[in-house]
């Protein structure tokens, strides 16, 4: 008691008592012996599922492995002629990109719509949110890829409907024109991912800045970019991230729209869907392995520069003006 008296007349601060038991090594040491033996699960599923598989491709990198016979040390060679010798290598990579530059942003576009659209209460609203959000939980699926490639098919659902207006494409799986079209159109059509973070993200934004705008006169498109944008812009770069992530690790919509060949004329042949043909078809593990850490290092290099612009059009509440 003394001593807490003297601490309130002079001001210091009185650390409260450490009980020797706790404080004693053994003591310690069991409290971490108990959390090592509840992270253990995860740990050895880290080890086992990633980390090795991961340590594991990146020697199979630099090797010529065909999945059967024991890996045989060469070097850079895969890189080398992946990068000067093979065109198709460089066709998939073209693709890609164009699948992600024209994916993404139609995608968060959408997302974003329908998510001005929900969130305002009304009724049914939470029943449009659950059926919005579904096709997230479905589009990865491989049978509604094959429904994906019937409606775009020949006589197919699309084919049929612009036949109504005098317009005959006959099967747009099988054109090369068309072929990445269609697999674009299935990664928007999973948007409902996106649409929630963006609604939770709208949830977010204060009233009282709507209200200020409004007696400024401003309209509903210019309270959307003065005020909605800027507000959501950290829950933005969020979903580009992800979909970033997501549109360069695209498989299944491809491969199942594109029978496993990447479409007509290599027209859809994604990235990954080279690299499964590689490793998985031609038995080149190898290369494929090679290819795989590509990507990866493509994608920490976007992901890193993503967060370096973010500091010129992200804006945080409390961090004042930039």
């Amino acid at each position: 008691m003394p001593t807490i008296a003297r601490a309130r007349s002079t001001g210091e601060r009185v650390k409260p008592p450490v009980s020797k038991e706790a404080a004693s090594p053994r003591r310690r040491a069991q409290r971490s012996g108990a959390a090592y033996v509840f992270l253990s699960p995860w740990l050895i599923g880290a080890s086992l599922l990633t980390i090795g598989p991961m340590l594991a491709s990146l020697y199979l990198a630099f090797t010529n492995y065909d999945l059967f016979n024991t890996p045989q040390w060469v070097g850079l060679q895969n890189f080398e002629r992946m990068f000067t010798q093979d065109d198709r290598y460089w066709n998939s990579v073209a693709v890609t990109v164009k699948f992600a530059l024209v994916s993404v942003p139609l995608k968060l576009a959408v997302a974003l719509g329908i998510a001005l659209l929900l969130n305002k209460q009304r009724r049914g609203t939470g029943f449009y949110r659950s059926a919005f959000y579904a096709p997230s939980l479905l589009g990865a699926s491989v049978s509604v890829a094959l429904v994906w490639r019937s409606l775009f098919g020949s006589n197919g659902f699309v084919d049929r409907f612009l036949g109504i207006f005098g317009i005959h494409v006959g099967s747009m799986v099988d054109q090369p024109r068309y072929a990445l079209l269609t697999v674009i159109a299935l990664a928007v059509w999973q948007f409902g991912a996106p649409m929630v973070i963006f609604l939770a993200g709208l949830k977010q934004v204060p009233k009282e800045l709507y209200e200020a705008a409004s007696l400024d006169g401003a309209g509903p498109v210019r309270r959307f970019f003065a005020v909605t944008l800027p507000m959501i812009t950290p829950v933005l770069l969020f979903n580009l991230v992800l979909e970033i992530i997501q549109a360069f690790q695209s498989f299944t919509g491809a491969f199942v729209i594109g029978s496993g060949r990447g479409g007509p004329s290599d027209s859809a042949l994604l990235y990954t869907l080279y690299l499964y043909q590689r490793g998985f078809n031609n038995f080149e593990m190898g290369y494929a392995s090679a290819m795989a850490w590509v990507l990866l290092i493509v994608i920490a290099v976007i992901t890193v520069l993503l967060f370096r612009s973010s500091r010129k059009w992200v804006f945080y509440a409390g961090e004042g003006n930039r």
